[in-house]
């Protein structure tokens, strides 16, 4: 039966992927991809015929029609992001809540996911907590960290390599210099990197090191009385 299947893929090591996951995306009709070219990569690796098709962040709302259309016709279609879960902090909420909407199946595969890697790795209490994902760059962006300010669950956050050193200082500013916190970056891969410590030390870390490749930030919760 035709239906939508969501595909996580490696964050790094191309070898972590399920098995079930490759034999989907070479069962498939069609292989949704946030980047056509970086899919190949996985897909030549594993010798994946399915023909690709771009869905990405900008054409997400112009294509889910003409997606949804497809599968209603009979058929079968896997949507994967770059790297990771499709839908966390990557395309795939649109096209799901439109399939969903039109009666078509959609099943999400379990697999690959930085945030949870990271979170369990930080040493930070794991038994709870809130994923903020990437922060808005200007607008917002302070209205959302003064209300994380009495979070008391650990906290996630995504960030570009070119803003880390700005985002720790500003966490340092809204959750104390000394509040703990982990820097997860290059996950999987060979130059896999955490600093663990207080935001202060962690941001005088990266000052007087360039940081490269995905970054993951663990926040402790503020402590509850």
């Amino acid at each position: 039966m035709s239906k939508l299947f969501l595909v996580p893929t490696p964050i790094g090591n191309l070898k972590d992927i399920t098995y079930r996951a490759v034999e989907i995306l070479g069962s498939v009709d069609l292989i949704l991809a946030e980047d056509t070219r970086q899919a190949m990569k996985l897909l030549s690796h594993y010798s994946i015929k399915t023909p690709l098709q771009s869905h990405h962040a900008f054409n997400e709302h112009r294509s889910v029609e003409s997606v949804s259309s497809k599968i209603l016709t009979g058929q079968t279609i896997a949507l994967i992001s770059d790297a990771g879960t499709p839908g966390i902090s990557d395309p795939g909420f649109l096209l799901v809540r439109t399939c969903l909407e039109k009666g078509i199946e959609v099943e999400t595969l379990p697999g690959a996911t930085a945030l949870i890697p990271a979170l369990v790795n930080s040493g930070l209490p794991s038994d709870r907590f809130c994923f903020e994902g990437f922060l808005p760059p200007k607008k917002g962006r302070n209205k959302r960290l003064t209300a994380l300010t009495d979070e008391s669950r650990t906290m996630i956050f995504y960030e570009s390599p070119y803003r880390l050193v700005r985002a720790l200082e500003e966490f340092s500013s809204f959750f104390g210099p000394d509040r703990e916190a982990s820097v997860s970056r290059e996950l999987s891969k060979i130059f896999e990197e955490t600093i663990r410590g207080p935001l202060s030390t962690i941001s005088e870390y990266y000052k007087n090191k360039t940081p490269k490749g995905e970054i993951v930030i663990i926040v402790s919760g503020k402590k509850e009385k």
